[in-house]
This record gives structure tokens, sequence and C-alpha cells, in this order.
């Protein structure tokens, strides 16, 4: 609702008289012709030269002086055109965008999840208001590129006068989470609350009597449990009522003013603690979070790799070997057995038969890779990776690792875009952002392209050294976490500048909303399979067009000589490396059929894992950091790759 005069009126608006400013004497000929307080007018036309204005008073019109209309205040009902989902971080804005939208969007149990806002709609046709789910905000006065994004938001749909603000509240956490409240009370956007987690609230012996809340702050306030549903209908029924809130307060005395506004409407009852409350004090404790930490990660990897293995063994290769493996072949004979295109589509016949780790086409080993070796451990992944996130689990993991992420210039939320990178490096990348310093953004990135290599190349490398077990394993993954440990000392020793503090929320434990934990893993597929599957395509394309052109061989005599020296690596390889930049997941494939050494397997997977971002994330290294920064990130990349390579030539 909006208050202004009748001159400032469009013509064909509607609107309320809600005060008439002036005398007796003109409050009463104004009443003569209908215009009182409470009465609907519609402005039939506009002045010109500030003349008389036409306005329709019931079913009759009336003129009135301009002079008089400014006299006259009323609140104009405008439809509004966008909603703004504004809270603290983790209170369930995300899930009721969700509920509200129906689409999809990943709404994550940690702080900074959603950096980049999402936007859906609620309602149909003609009545369609766009949704836009805000990164979450601990103020209005912003620390952190999320909230300089929050803030932006907020005060451009202000500016433009065309939307509403739904405040999604902790209803757990009543006192923290007004202190955004009180702010956004005091810009001029009219407003509403999601009183959210009312049935946690509830559980653990806190009562709020909404309708003295109401009146405090003048605006409506629907208590809600977004993963139930629970009154998220009576929300949108409501949006409608919202308006401008009322409260007054000076800036200064904003936390005086919450703690009279608790002392008014909460009530703590005394309670024991439950057993999700011991088993969070258990967790986040150093004594027994570090075990209970390590032990839950071997679980989790065996739980990624039986999902994983099983999505291949009985899914995946039985499709390739009995559906797919078959219709290439007829394909095969139609293109005539041989020919570039044979090649570039089928690749070579094994003994006469497609095999899918060696022929090296685009329909063969292209899909073959993405989808029977590398997208089951991708999926059975973000399963484990999307459990954590909404349980609440991975604060308490970067509390527990704080201390040692600090030697290598990081805060333990740094573990966050470590684990996402492990799925795909593009948007662990992004989720450097919820870092504070540009120097931690450059230390946590780079380090991550070095020596976390995604879930596409992590399927590769079991693939190819997995078969030996220990000995094949161990070599690439500690060199990998050893080079991770002593970059992140050294770049911490020569990088200007200090790691700040840990600042987090540690929510409680939650069972995940399944509707929206099942979207999240969708996405993320979806998501990564977009991301993969051209390059993946176009890697196996080049490679075939490299080959057939003669290029690799070339390359491969005038490099191979000396890679072979220092590496002990044959001149075949060359060609992976050279693909490594395109993905590096297909470039660890290329050496499958080279019959390389259990040595010369290791140390070509550690390399192609270090020399060099794929193309996706080179890109995003780009949009990131700068094209300083990544010049810097890329030479540390190629450097570290070799010298490592040249090491273990020396020692195994």
């Amino acid at each position: 609702m909006n208050k202004i005069d009748v001159t400032q009126m469009k013509s064909g608006e509607k609107a309320k008289i809600i005060q008439i400013h002036g005398g007796k004497g003109l409050v009463t000929k104004l009443e003569a012709l209908g215009i009182r307080h409470g009465v609907e007018i519609t402005k039939i036309s506009g002045q010109i030269m500030h003349g008389p204005i036409v306005l329709k008073v019931g079913n009759t019109q009336v003129a009135i002086g301009f002079g008089m209309a400014r006299k006259v205040i009323v609140n104009v009902d405008k439809k509004f055109k966008k909603i703004l989902l504004i809270g603290n971080p983790n209170v369930g804005k995300s899930v009721i965008f969700s509920r509200l939208t129906g689409v999809g969007v990943i709404a994550s149990n940690y702080p900074g999840t959603t950096i980049d806002f999402c936007k859906g709609c609620v309602g149909y046709g003609a009545n369609k208001i766009e949704v836009i789910d805000v990164p979450g905000t601990y103020s209005l006065e912003p620390t952190s590129p999320a909230e300089e994004v929050a803030v932006k938001m907020l005060n451009k749909t202000i500016t433009e006068k065309d939307g509403i603000v739904i405040n999604v509240i902790d209803a757990t956490n009543l006192e923290r989470n007004l202190n955004l409240t009180l702010q956004l009370l005091k810009k001029d956007i009219p407003m509403i609350i999601a009183l959210n987690l009312w049935d946690e609230a509830k559980h653990i012996g806190i009562s709020i009597d909404i309708k003295k809340l109401q009146e405090i702050l003048g605006v409506e306030i629907i208590p809600t449990v977004a993963i139930t549903g629970e009154g998220v209908k009576e929300l949108v029924s409501q949006l409608d009522k919202a308006k401008i809130g009322i409260l007054q307060y000076l800036d200064n005395e904003r936390w005086h003013e919450i703690g009279n506004i608790i002392a008014k409407v909460q009530v703590i009852k005394h309670k024991h603690h439950t057993f999700v409350e011991r088993l969070s004090d258990l967790t986040i404790n150093p004594w027994t979070g570090m075990p209970i930490a390590i032990f839950i990660l071997l679980i989790l990897f065996q739980i990624i790799r039986f999902i994983g293995e099983g999505l291949i063994n009985y899914i995946f290769e039985p499709i390739f070997q009995n559906l797919w493996a078959p219709a290439m072949m007829v394909l095969s004979r139609v293109l005539g057995g041989h020919g570039i295109i044979h090649n570039i589509l089928i690749g070579e016949l094994i003994q006469g038969k497609i095999d899918f780790g060696q022929s090296f086409g685009l329909l063969t080993t292209g899909l073959y890779v993405e989808f029977a070796q590398v997208l089951p451990y991708v999926t059975a992944f973000y399963i484990v990776l999307s459990f954590l996130e909404d349980s609440g689990y991975l604060p308490r993991l970067a509390v527990l690792l704080d201390k040692i992420m600090h030697l290598v210039g990081l805060h333990g939320m740094a573990i966050i875009p470590m684990l996402l990178g492990l799925g795909c490096n593009v948007p662990g990348v992004f989720a450097t952002r919820i870092l504070e310093t540009k120097r931690e953004r450059f230390i946590a990135a780079t380090l991550m392209t070095i020596c976390v290599p995604c879930m596409a190349m992590l399927a590769m490398i079991f693939g190819l050294v997995g078969k030996y077990g220990a000995s094949g394993l161990v070599p690439v993954f500690a060199s990998l976490f050893i080079v991770w440990f002593l970059g992140g000392i050294l770049m911490n020793l020569f990088l200007k500048g200090e790691s700040p503090e840990i600042f987090t929320e540690i929510p409680s434990y939650r069972l995940p909303y399944v509707v929206g934990f099942v979207k999240k893993v969708w996405m993320r597929i979806v998501w990564f399979l977009k991301e993969a599957v051209p390059f993946i395509l176009l890697g196996v394309f080049i490679a075939n067009l490299l080959y057939s052109l003669g290029i690799i061989d070339f390359a491969g005599k005038i490099v191979g000589p000396v890679m072979n020296k220092l590496l002990g690596l044959p001149i075949e390889a060359v060609g992976a490396l050279l693909i490594g930049f395109l993905r590096k997941d297909l470039a660890v494939g290329m050496l499958v059929p080279l019959g390389l050494s259990l040595k010369q397997l290791i140390i070509a997977s550690t390399v192609l894992a270090m020399y060099f971002p794929c193309v996706a994330t080179f890109a995003v290294l780009l949009k990131e950091l700068g094209i300083i920064d990544m010049i810097k990130a890329t030479l540390i990349m190629i450097g570290t790759a070799f010298f490592v390579g040249i090491l273990l030539n020396l020692i195994l």
C-alpha cells in the first residue's frame, strides 16, 4: 500500500481515502460530494496545468480543484510484481521458496549456500508474481559478497516500488533474527513475516505470542513449518496484507528495542537435553568430534562406492553391453567399418568388436565414459553431499577442521568449496565466494584445482589404478594430499594478508526435506550432465581429429622424448595431456589402451589430476579470480604438476 495524494494518482487508478488535511470547512465541503475517510475513489482524468481533477465516487463523477486534491491523502492498492524472500542464512528460506514456486532450487543447511539468487513464480497466467530467493544475510549493512547482493536487490525493489518482502524468521532464534527484521521495517517497502521452524520452537520449549508481536511490529506474521508445508497456504493468502511496519526506534537503540520485544512476546520453558542436542555436542567437541568425523567420512566413502558400483554393474554396464553395443555395430557396418567418419563416431574396432574403453568414438567411448563410468559415482556423491548439507553436519565439520585449515591460509568454512569440488570443480570455485578475502579465495581455488579431483576424475583414477589396490591408489592420493598441505602452507607464508577467523552459524540437526532433497540431487546431476557431456564429446571429437591429421604424433615426436626422460611416460601419452585441457577424466581414459606399467599409471594420473583445470573450470577461474590471478594459479598448477611428476619418477 502506498500513501499519496490524489494529484499523484494515475488515470483509472483506484484508491481508498485515509486522511483529509485542512479545516472543518474543507472537510464538510468534500463530504457533501461523498469524499470522506474510508471511501474508495477512482481517478477519471488527470489535471492539465494544475486544473481540476475528475473523480468517480460511488456511481457519481465529481470535479475538485488541484489545491483541494493535494489535501486528500489516499492508499493506492498497487499490485506488486515480485516477492523478495529475505532472511538470515539457514532459516528455511529456500525451502519456502520451493514450496511457493514448485521450481528447483538448491536449498542447503549451511550459511552462504545461495550466493547467486534463485527465481520462480507463484500464481498462474496474468496473476503470476515473480518470487526471488535472496541470498541469506544477517544485516542490511553488508560484510560479505552474498550480503551485498541481498542489499542491492532490496534497494532496487524499493526504488522501483514493484515488490514486497517476505521476511523469513527462525522461531528458535527470534532475538537474533529480529535484528534484520527491525532494519527491514525502516525501509519503505511492504512486508509480511513468515515465522518458520514453528514446530521446532514448540518442541524445545519456546512460546511466542504472535498476536502481541504483530501489534508491536505492525505487520502480518504467519507461523510456518516449511519442511511439512504447514502455514505456507495461509502465507500466500495473506500476501495482499503486506504493509510497511509501524515500529519506530533509534538505530543505536536497536538491540535495546529487540530486548524489550523479546521480554514482551517470548517465554522459554525449562527442558532437558534431547538426544539430538547431545549428539550435536559430541560432534562439535574436538575430542569426540574428530573420531566421529573420520568414522562418518569412511562410512560415506563406502556408501559412495556401494551406490556407484551398484549403478555400474546392474544398470549402466548391462545397458551399454547388451543394448548400445549391438546398435553401434549396426551403425559401424553402415559406415563401412572404417574411414574418418567411422573413426569419429564409432572409433577403432578391437578384434572386430566395440571396446568401450579403447574404441574412442563419439558414440561409443564418449558416451560410455560419462554415463557408465562417471555418472554413477557423481550421483552417489551428490546424494551423500546433499544429505550432509541438509542434516546440518557440514558447519560442524568446518569448526572441527578450522585449526588445520588455518595452516594453509584458510578458515574452516573453506572445507565447503573443497567438498563441492569433489563433485565438480566448477561449483567448488563458485563456492569460494563464501570466503571473506581475495587472498583466501585465491588460495582455496588454486588448491582445489590442483589437489581436489572432481568425481569424474576420481572415477577414472579408480578405474585406472584401483585394480592394483592400495599400491596404486595410495601414491596418487598421498601425493595430492601432501601437495595440498605443503602448497597451502607455502602460499600462506608468501601471500600477503591474514586469514580471518571463522564466523558461521551451527544449525540444529534436522532431517532433510525429502522433496527438496531429491530435487537438489536431480538438479545437480542435470547440471553436471549439461556441463560434462558437451566437453567430453568435444574432447573425443578433437582427439580423433588430431590423431587423424597426425598432429598428436607430430607433437609426440617433439615433446615425447623430454616427457619420457623427465616423467617416464611414453610418447603416446602426449595426446592425453593435450586433451586434459578439455576434460581430465577423458584424458585419463585415453591412457587405458596404452598398456602402461603401474609406475607410469601413477605418474600419469597424478600429473593429469594436478596440471591444468578442464576448460569449464578454467573459464570460471577467469571469472572469479580475474586474469592476473588466474595466470598465477595456472603457472602454480603446471609447475607443481611437473615437479611432482619428476619426483615420483625418481622415487617409484
